[in-house]
């Protein structure tokens, strides 16, 4: 078993590490371990929600963060929050619109560390159609060939054109949506 040292890497949001060098490591997330939630305000009134189906190929070397790169898929159409209307809405034209859109991406190169195994990346978040470059803060934690990465990500929606239409202003549905994400990755056998 290769033991890694703390200074490694990421995610994502959920994600492929890519070192063109011969000591990269390959990662695959762990879904039934892994979340990716988010919560937001309805009429005032907080909810939440989360993803159940993303996915990523991850390929990184702990000893250069600098060259890692990931790129992170979430399948849009598995999102719930446990109401009946809400989960009906979500899918349709004026929030994800998933027949059109299904899947949202986050792709990002070079990752920054910081202190206490917390990094820094800046990448490209795609929803909807709409690619917007947003920071990426997260700490990243090892248990021998598996790796447990954490983050949250505050996005306003009207950026990516979800909510669309009446919903478009917040005045019923909060502009503000928090990310959570909770990803657990191992390598992968050579």
């Amino acid at each position: 078993m290769r033991k890694m040292n703390q200074t490694a890497c990421f995610l994502m949001f959920l994600w492929v590490f890519l070192n063109p060098s011969a000591i990269a490591a390959d990662w695959r997330i762990i879904t039934e371990e892994s979340t990716i939630e988010f919560s937001g305000t309805q009429t005032g009134v907080p909810f939440s929600g989360k993803f159940a189906r993303f996915g990523a190929d991850i390929s990184f070397d702990p000893a250069d963060p600098a060259s890692a790169y990931v790129k992170a898929e979430i399948d849009l159409a598995s999102a719930t929050t446990g109401d009946t209307q809400r989960d009906t809405a979500l899918p349709q034209e004026d929030w994800f619109f998933v027949s059109t859109f299904p899947k949202a991406t986050f792709e990002a190169t070079g990752f920054q560390p910081l202190e206490d195994n917390r990094y820094s990346t800046m990448g490209a978040l795609t929803l909807k159609g709409i690619t917007k470059i947003v920071p990426l803060s997260f700490t990243l934690t090892f248990d021998g060939e598996r790796a447990l990465m954490q983050s949250s990500l505050a996005l306003n929606r009207a950026d990516f054109g979800v909510g669309a239409g009446p919903w478009a202003e917040g005045k019923w549905v909060g502009l503000n949506v928090d990310v959570s994400l909770n990803i657990v990755a191992e390598q992968k056998e050579p």
